[in-house]
């Protein structure tokens, strides 16, 4: 299972750990994903969604 959120498709990014002497080292971003249960056609599931995800409203938590 990748860490993908379901919603959005955010996963994770690459860039550079930057040194007080910029010296550039590969680093990852990974996104801030939560495992929640959602509402899917009156079904609930589990899914891995992102806080921006969540915070916009675009997916309805389970109760």
């Amino acid at each position: 299972m990748a860490r993908v959120c379901e919603i959005c498709g955010k996963g994770k990014q690459n860039g550079h750990s930057v040194s007080h002497s910029n010296i550039k080292t590969k680093r990852s971003f990974n996104a801030n994903l939560q495992n929640i249960r959602i509402e899917v056609n009156g079904a609930t599931k589990k899914a891995l969604v992102c806080t921006k995800c969540l915070k916009g409203n675009k997916v309805a938590k389970a109760k």
